[in-house]
């Protein structure tokens, strides 16, 4: 395990000093020279610095794409302690270890396989892990990530409920206040979450077609719009039956038609959705015109491309235990989230309802737009990781596409 000093410093020049774990992390003063580059060359170590409150689950957290962009800090504090397995990887089906990219085409785009730019815990565990796993620090050692450990989380996690998430960069711990000013300065103007476009940096870049299982149930064909889309949606969708043809987000509406796919879901991503431009008028294009079924970042796109606006939440949602009520059928659900933006309730236009609310803070996390064909849950179904208490959205979604 590396033992070089680091630090997490923040946009507003607040510093959190530990210890550094998987891939070594540069000089403030090596990192300056990157800025002349692209923003390409940051996306390891510089990124929005996110908290998220789920106790298991890191390995599905590392490869979230929707996670593209962020630091991620684990509030639990103990982290590592079950190994890595490359098949617990959410990064999607031509990521190549999702448990299904062996049914991708040759060609397919591969994906990136974590996707966080750096990670945060208290406590890393660096004992024995089972048989064919890997532990974490090599694991993202391998992976080219940064990692810091032994700083104050709680500390850190109350910073960014007070005054929100913000960027942030883990670096060699600065020797003076001259290298400190210097990394807070590349993480303040290092690009904002909000009107940042990530799609580039995610999903596949050519269609890929997946058929059924042989031991599934016949199920419809769905056209997957792919924003960044996680794995286990498409195994969740392969488990009921479904064809599955999956398009770049770059795809147009015909294209996506021509597919022949009975219905459309826009998957989750990274990023601002107000940003979107191609993808909300592809989605504008849709409406109407098939079954469509948003999950988070498709949530809001769909949103948008109605006619309602999205806006960034102050540190968002990021964990596996947030409850939403279905306010048509009034039950709670506990959910696996995560998200930093959300569709403003007053911008919604006529037809389009709330389905679900966090019962936290009231937040949307669903619309329901009957007349138009349209259902969307800003949580994530599919979990992975978190609680299956949702899954049944998406029998439902399909009885409603077989009627």
């Amino acid at each position: 395990m590396h033992t070089s000093d680091t630090a997490l410093v923040l946009a507003d020049g607040r510093g959190f000093s530990g210890n550094s774990f998987g891939a070594s992390p540069p000089a403030a003063s090596e990192l300056a020279d990157r800025v002349h580059r692209s923003e390409s060359a940051l996306l390891r170590t510089v990124g929005e610095v996110v908290f998220n409150t789920a106790m298991s689950g890191y390995a599905e957290v590392l490869t979230d794409p929707s996670y593209t962009g962020q630091i991620v800090a684990m509030t639990y504090p103990h982290i590592g302690n079950y190994g890595v397995s490359d098949e617990w990887s959410e990064c999607g089906p031509t990521g190549g270890h999702s448990g299904i990219a062996s049914e991708s085409p040759r060609g397919a785009s591969p994906a990136r396989t974590v996707s966080v730019a750096g990670f945060v815990v208290r406590e890393l565990y660096d004992g024995p892990v089972p048989e064919g796993r890997e532990r974490l620090d090599t694991y993202l050692s391998r992976h080219g990530v940064p990692g810091i450990m032994g700083l104050d989380t709680r500390a850190l996690t109350l910073h960014l409920r007070r005054v929100g998430a913000q960027n942030g960069v883990i670096v060699q711990e600065p020797s003076t206040d001259r290298e400190r000013s210097v990394a807070a300065g590349i993480a303040a103007h290092f690009p904002p979450m909000e009107g940042r476009g990530l799609l580039a940096e995610v999903g596949t870049h050519d269609p890929v077609v997946l058929p059924p299982p042989d031991n599934a149930p016949p199920g419809p064909h769905l056209a997957l719009y792919d924003c960044g889309v996680k794995a286990n949606i498409v195994r969740e969708l392969h488990a009921l039956g479904c064809t599955i043809t999956i398009v770049p987000s770059t795809a147009t509406a015909e294209k996506i038609l021509a597919t022949g796919a009975e219905a459309v879901l826009l998957s989750n991503g990274p990023g601002d959705p107000a940003v979107l431009e191609h993808q909300v008028a592809q989605a504008r294009s849709l409406i109407g015109r098939t079954h469509l079924l948003g999950i988070c970042l498709g949530h809001q796109i769909l949103a948008e491309a109605a006619g309602a606006r999205t806006g960034k939440m102050k540190f968002g949602h990021h964990g596996v235990n947030h409850p939403v009520r279905d306010e048509f059928g009034g039950r709670v659900f506990v959910t696996s989230q995560n998200h930093g933006f959300a569709v403003e309730e007053s911008t919604l236009p006529d037809g389009m309802n709330v389905w679900f609310r966090n019962a936290n803070d009231g937040t949307i996390e669903g619309l329901r737009d009957e007349s138009r064909g349209i259902r969307t849950t800003q949580f994530h179904p599919e979990s992975a990781p978190g609680p299956a208490d949702s899954r049944w959205i998406f029998a439902a979604f399909l009885e409603g596409v077989s009627e």
